[in-house]
């Protein structure tokens, strides 16, 4: 297979950080070996890949410092926010946890769901049914603050992955700070999430080349750098991603509308443009796995479900979960995306890319400031 990183579940995911963190709460061995404290801060940074950070030193120099005496982690599959986010509030892999994508199969209809944007007729309990480590964590007496956008407060992605706890809005960089530093002050064992997206906004509408990106990085960078110095000096703060970013050019893309062999016995396409799910006619998968693989030759792995289940792309995949992984799943390589421009026009105007299996998009920081 190319050059993929498979999904480290169970030994060094995203999936494994907050069991991590709770684990060094009580003082125990964790997988990640995160210290003990009766404190812990965890952000997220979104769209800050490990590969991205390690080639801008100047621009992050706090995180670039963390990340020469810390280490990386993969994201799960694929590699996109929705999936990320519900693994790290979960500790479960996607298959288990059943958020597969930023669009899915809605089994039983023809229609997806997006996780970003929830449909109101899904319920979240019922997608995603399992405790969160937010809920556990309360039930054992740890005290649990999120920290995030008041758009994101009871969303259907919030609850499906980050339930529990006490929810605190704060929409901007001053107000996160100050809301992060007061949690982590108030009691223990205390353990504090703060999520921020501008990073990924930004990497997606002028690339994660550019000097837009270079400049939200700086300012990450130093927002880490002033959330650890409001912190209480027995606090850890560790910093980690959901995922990198490749920028794909135009040139580089293919839109499914526009090459007959590509549509044809496919129902409808879901995931993101960096790992398509195909859902196809009945008993077309293996003819529709072969057009694609003729059609985009070293550009992508064409796996069918089955395939891609038994690679361990998707750690272990339940029941009610298997219908919303694609029939074929393509996961891109190189600079190379699919496009359903019809379903998804929005996809046009965008320049960086992620969910495939690459080292760029897959691995991510896990850095480790003890004060």
């Amino acid at each position: 297979m190319t050059d993929f990183v498979l999904p480290r579940y169970g030994d060094g995911a995203l999936s494994d950080l907050l069991p991590s963190a709770l684990t060094a709460l009580s003082g125990s061995p964790n997988v990640l070996g995160l210290p003990f404290a009766r404190r812990y801060v965890v952000m997220l940074i979104d769209g800050l890949g490990w590969n991205l950070l390690l080639e801008h030193p100047s621009d992050a120099p706090y995180l670039h410092s963390l990340a020469l005496r810390s280490g990386s982690m993969t994201a799960g599959v694929p590699s996109t926010t929705a999936t990320s986010l519900v693994s790290l509030g979960t500790g479960l892999a996607p298959g288990t946890h059943g958020v597969v994508g930023y669009t899915s199969l809605v089994p039983g209809e023809q229609r997806l769901l997006n996780a970003l944007h929830w449909d109101g007729t899904v319920a979240p309990l019922e997608w995603q049914p399992h405790p969160t480590l937010f809920e556990q964590a309360v039930s054992s007496g740890v005290t649990v603050t999120s920290v995030g956008r008041k758009a994101f407060r009871g969303s259907g992605l919030t609850i499906a992955g980050l339930r529990g706890g006490a929810y605190v809005s704060a929409d901007s960089f001053g107000q996160r700070l100050a809301a992060a530093a007061d949690a982590a002050s108030r009691s223990t064992p205390a353990l504090v999430y703060v999520y921020d997206g501008d990073l990924d906004w930004t990497g997606h509408r002028d690339g994660c080349r550019s000097e837009a990106w270079r400049h939200q990085l700086a300012v990450v960078d130093a927002l880490a750098s002033r959330l650890r110095a409001t912190l209480p000096s027995d606090a850890v703060l560790v910093v980690t991603g959901d995922h990198g970013m490749v920028d794909v050019p135009a040139a580089s893309r293919v839109d499914v509308d526009a090459v007959p062999s590509l549509r044809s016995g496919v129902v409808l396409v879901g995931g993101d443009p960096r790992l398509r799910y195909l859902y196809t006619l009945p008993d077309a998968a293996p003819d529709v796995a072969a057009r694609w693989r003729a059609e985009l030759g070293s550009r992508a792995e064409v796996l069918l479900r089955d395939e891609a289940v038994a690679a361990g792309w998707f750690g272990a995949v339940e029941p009610r979960v298997l219908p919303r992984l694609g029939d074929v799943i393509v996961a891109t390589t190189g600079e190379f995306a699919i496009q359903v421009l019809s379903a998804f026009p929005m996809e046009e105007q965008l320049i960086g890319w992620h969910g495939s299996l690459t080292p760029d998009e897959m691995l991510i920081p896990l850095l480790i400031d003890a004060g």
